[in-house]
This record gives C-alpha cells, structure tokens and sequence, in this order.
C-alpha cells in the first residue's frame, strides 16, 4: 500500500523555489492537490499562472517567516502528506547563522506544527542534501546514506565568518536534516506520519519558477552558467575548474520524481536516500553542451586524467524508488535551450 496516492493534498513549503516548483508541478501532473506555501502573495502569482490548467488543484498561502514559532501550525492543517524544500541556498552570506537559523528552525518548525495539528499527514519528506554526507579526502571515496559532513561544522565552529562559503552551506543542512531525525526519533511512536530524507547533490536542469533577470538565478543553476553556457562572455572556465575533483549530479525533474516517489512508495518511509544520476566533473558537462550545441562558443576539453573526489552510493534509491535518470546531455540541451531562449 502506498503512502498516500492521487488526489491526495500535498503541502509543499518554498513552493516557488527551484526545485519545489518542479514537484509542484508533478504533483499536479500526477492528480494531487497542492497547497503551496510562499513568503508573500506576490511570490505566489508565477505559481497561479504557470500552472493556471490546475487552478482547482492548487491552493497557494503564505509563510512570512519560517523561523517564527508556529508559523506551519495552519498550513499543515487537512493536508495528507508534506513536502518540505524551504531552506536558504546562498555561498556569499558572512554570518553562519544566515543560513543555519533558518534550515534549522524552519525544518524543527515544520515538524513541530506537523506534529500538532497535522492529524491527517502521512508522511513527510524533507529535502536535505548530499551536503550533508559529503567529506574531502585525499583519494576518491565511495559514499553512502550511513555518511555524515562532520568536517563542514568543525570548520565553522573553529572558523565562523571566515568559514568558506561551502562550510557555511553544508553546516546548515547537516544541522538541519541532525535536527529534523533528533526530532522524529524522540517522539514517532506517537506521530501519525513517517519521516523521508531525500539528499541530492549539485542540482542541475531547466527552470520553470521566476527568474526574471541573470542574476535571480539559482545559485547551482547560475553557476552551471558561469562555467559551461557563457565561455563566449568571460565566462568562469578555466583547466582548474573544468577538471578539479568532482562528486555527483541530477536533473532537478528527476529530483522532483524521487520527491513524489518518496510520498508515495511505503518502504521510504524512515529512510535517507541519495538521489544522484552519477558522478562528474565540470568537463563532463562541457563535454555534453558540446554535444548538443552549436550556437555557442563553450570551454574546450581539456587534456589529461580527472577524477571524482565522491562517488554515491545510490543503491537504496535503486532498491526503493527507481529512478530512471536523465542523461548529461538531456540535462544540458534543455538548459541551454532555456538560456537561448532567453537570450542569456
């Protein structure tokens, strides 16, 4: 029996995010409703007329701030099932606690108001991310859900603003996703609804939430751009870039897919699953956006051997969900077409 299945009611938070708006819109694809939540009204007005068709499924409210106590109490109210994305993604924030506050007590919050007034909820899946697995070695490493960052927050405890940009981003998700099972182990005997990690790493692909200009991109997708679409324009590529070690991927519809999955397939419910279609370097992409472009002047190969720093272990999300991924070269077709379309 599945978790919960079509028409259901779905709360997805963020939901005019990158990635949330993709599983918004499987989800109405798919027959469910959708109550999504936003920080304002007028963030919520791409979402109403990018899925227009589904008017009657789609109920949009707000969420000012996630950080404030009971700030889901009267979202999660009459909705079978949660999907939570809300979280901050920014590498230019000086302060850790920018985006540890809000990871942190946005996902406990969730929880919380879950387990008060969500009676009805089923399951809850969070959107934590490979960043929180993920450690440097000298030597390629093989990864897997049983992994935990535990080198990003050492180096923010020791360092603080002088953290790296990637420390600051990868503690908040580790604190975060430690937070949100700290929570669900202490109290599920008495939950009505199972918990779900799904962690992806780098998020690739087309965009359909609003972008109105360059620099409103995303921050994986504005760099995907800087590095493999805009090599004609003083682009950021260079040999060190395009071929320094790499971990893994995924398209962020296929990403959306596994969201979905997750709410649905009985077995997830519990589980950490990574979601990456494979591992790769910057080259790899080059490769692929040559493969399937002629219109623009991109970075040329560079010789020599690459190497992955990270290899995932996916066999769980094999085992569960079986994801059928899409390939590089879809990914990076579909995203060029985006940014010609746009004239980026």
């Amino acid at each position: 029996m599945p978790s919960i299945s079509s028409p259901s009611k779905v709360l997805v938070s963020g939901a005019n995010g990158y990635i949330a708006t993709w599983i918004v819109r499987a989800l109405l694809e798919r027959g469910y409703a959708v109550r999504g939540t936003v920080r304002s009204l007028v963030k919520g007005e791409h979402l109403k007329n990018t899925f227009k068709s589904y008017s009657n499924q789609l109920e949009i409210v707000v969420v000012d701030d996630i950080t404030k106590d009971g700030a889901f109490d009267e979202a999660v109210k009459g909705v079978d099932a949660i999907a939570h994305t809300a979280s901050p993604v920014q590498l230019s924030v000086s302060d850790p606690q920018e985006l540890i506050l809000p990871a942190v007590k946005g996902t406990v919050g969730m929880l919380t108001s879950a387990a008060k007034y969500g009676s009805s909820v089923r399951r809850i899946v969070v959107t934590s991310s490979c960043a929180a697995i993920m450690r440097s070695e000298p030597e390629t490493i093989t990864l897997s859900e049983v992994d935990w960052n535990e080198q990003s927050p050492k180096e923010v405890e020791e360092k603080g603003q002088d953290a790296s940009a990637f420390a600051k981003y990868r503690t908040s998700k580790v604190l975060a996703e430690k937070a949100a099972w700290n929570f669900y182990e202490t109290q599920k005997s008495e939950l009505p609804w199972d918990l779900t990690m799904i962690n992806p790493p780098w998020v690739f692909g087309p965009f359909i939430h609003d972008v109105p200009s360059l620099n409103a991109l995303n921050t994986s997708a504005k760099l995907w751009y800087n590095v493999v679409a805009q090599m004609d324009k003083g682009g950021l590529s260079s040999d060190a870039i395009l071929t320094q070690p790499g971990h893994g991927w995924v398209d962020v519809r296929d990403l959306a897919e596994a969201h979905v999955l997750a709410l649905e397939v009985e077995a997830a419910g519990g589980e950490r699953i990574i979601i990456s279609a494979g591992s790769c370097v910057w080259q790899d992409f080059i490769n692929a956006a040559q493969s399937v472009s002629t219109s623009r002047t991109l970075p040329k190969a560079v010789p020599g051997d690459t190497r992955y720093a990270i290899v995932f272990d996916t066999s769980k999300e094999k085992r569960l969900l079986g994801l059928k991924f899409r390939t590089m070269e879809e990914t990076a077709r579909d995203v060029l077409s985006d940014f010609d379309r746009l004239e980026w």
